[in-house]
């Protein structure tokens, strides 16, 4: 593990100037002994944590995935530590749906010219020309391919395509053929459910061709309803195919669903529990590897970070949150807000969420709240400006660059701004490249994906830039004790008033807090 930072910035040098932005954003928290509690969460306990997760990952064939032992046991071992540390945990199991690869898939072109395609192996081992997608039904299917609007050569841009995004696509189709899509426009989850309803057996999407869009994916239907072989194919399988005269292909997938997970939700026992500030990292991993860095990363910094604060007694409610099944589409954190009543999501202030925050080719991005970097992105809820002004004003007394990226919908934030509540948090880079401005900034290598290793069996603890684990969980460490210390938190107070909160506004203003709920 790269635990030696690039410019020997450690969490301790990282909050070294937290009573600066203690004392701008919470007056009443501007302590020095707060910053040195700050410094108590080191980067050696975050460390301590990956190794931990490697060794489940070991024990439980390479993976973390939900539905596996390795989730089972990684959900254990976050518990264990938060119990320890002090908090009320629950663990809240959810049903939902998995698929688990038990064999390797089968992509050949029987004819013309006979030809077996490189498969991408259930668990470990380099991505393939083909890959089995997450939901995927199973089954054994030999029959003609045919070609749904393809866009060949690709376009000049990404999305140019529009294969199988509509029904209109499969008119004339033949029942019982096996469909050959085209990335691009539409999520997967449309295309293989509009060539299921148009009859097909089976369905192979091909990557749509321009610069970074070629390779094979690991991707997901995003849940159940999807009963076919569906498979990811690199650009140039794709091609072959679709230039073959009448082929006829065999696919073949084998999977198993599973059936139920659990998100761990630790809550502290001091502070106002009108005002919760709840952090979050989502604990899964992929079947692929051991998702150290996604998200073992953001998993284990917020874990340390929960770890120091559990016997502090903050002036607001710190809840922790680890999730499961968000490489499924985000499934245990909808579950948790979707069942919380009117009354819970208005005592839920802000929510913080952290998700690959030591990737090797690093950037350090903060969610950008009101989309003032004008990417197009959406602005979050009312507040999650200002959880996005901390965040800037930390890296800023470091002297650290840092850039904006999209409050999109690929990470468990989308859950709870959905729900209208503030939201924020921080983000290495995932599969994406790195630009000449960011390496200008951060180092590392422009043109490089963030993480080479992302979804991928190499995801393991030596793909973990200690300098951005450092520096972002000194940000993490920050946000607890500004927001749990905090008189006013970001966004409106949108809980309905009571009797009792207008006889006794400050019923929960000292720092010894209120007894758990």
């Amino acid at each position: 593990m790269r635990i030696t930072p690039r410019r020997g910035i450690g969490v301790a040098a990282a909050t070294a100037a937290l009573v600066i932005p203690l004392a701008t954003a919470a007056p009443a928290a501007a302590d020095p002994g707060l910053a040195a509690l700050a410094r108590t969460v080191t980067v050696r306990g975050v460390e301590n944590h990956l190794r931990h997760l490697q060794r489940i990952a070991d024990a439980g064939h390479g993976t973390r995935a939900a539905g596996t032992p390795g989730y089972t046991a990684s959900r254990d071992y976050v518990a264990g530590v938060l119990r320890k540390a002090g908090y009320t945990v629950t663990l809240q199991e959810f049903p939902r749906f998995f698929t688990t690869e038990l064999s390797t898939a089968v992509l050949q072109r029987v004819s013309p010219d006979p030809r077996t395609f490189t498969p991408t192996p259930p668990r470990g081992g380099s991505l393939g020309e083909f890959a089995t997608m997450a939901y995927s039904g199973s089954g054994d299917v030999t029959a003609p391919l045919r070609a749904v609007d393809l866009v060949l050569p690709p376009g000049p841009a990404p999305n140019t395509s529009t294969s199988g995004c509509e029904a209109a696509d499969f008119a004339g189709f033949t029942a019982g053929d096996l469909a050959l899509v085209q990335r691009g426009t539409c999520n997967y989850r449309v295309k293989a459910l509009n060539a299921q309803a148009a009859g097909a057996r089976g369905v192979i999407i091909f990557n749509e061709g321009q610069p970074g869009r070629t390779g094979t994916e690991r991707s997901s239907l995003l849940g159940v309803g999807v009963d076919i072989p569906v498979v990811t194919a690199s650009f140039a399988a794709g091609e072959e195919l679709a230039r073959a005269a009448a082929p006829t292909v065999r696919l073949r997938t084998d999977v198993v669903r599973d059936y139920g997970s659990y998100n761990v939700i630790a809550e502290s026992r001091f502070g106002d529990p009108d005002k919760v500030v709840q952090f979050g990292a989502h604990l899964d991993g992929v079947d692929a590897g051991p998702g150290v860095n996604d998200n073992g990363s953001g998993s284990a910094a917020v874990l340390e970070v929960a770890a120091r604060l559990g016997r502090i007694p903050t002036r607001n409610r710190l809840r922790f949150s680890f999730w499961g099944a968000e490489e499924y589409g985000l499934v245990g954190s909808q579950h948790y807000v979707a069942n919380l009543s009117a009354e819970e999501k208005a005592r839920i202030r802000l929510y913080l969420n952290f998700d690959m925050v030591g990737s090797p080719n690093y950037a350090l991005k903060i969610y950008d709240g009101d989309d003032s970097d004008a990417t197009g992105g959406p602005a979050g809820p009312p507040g999650s400006d200002e959880i996005e002004k901390l965040f800037e004003k930390y890296f800023d007394t470091l002297g650290q660059g840092h850039v904006g990226t999209d409050l999109d919908a690929r990470s468990d934030h989308d859950s709870f701004a959905q729900a209208g509540i503030p939201v924020g948090g921080l983000f290495t880079g995932a599969e994406e490249l790195k630009t000449p401005a960011e390496q200008a900034l951060f180092g590392g290598t422009a043109g490089v994906p963030y993480d080479s290793c992302y979804h991928e069996a190499c995801d393991d603890i030596d793909n973990v830039n200690g300098e951005a684990l450092a520096l972002n969980t000194g940000a993490i460490a920050t946000a607890a004790l500004v927001y749990g210390f905090a008189r006013d938190l970001p966004g409106p107070d949108t809980r309905p008033v009571t009797v009792a909160r207008t006889l006794a506004p400050a019923a929960h203003d000292d720092h010894a807090g209120a007894p758990a709920r």
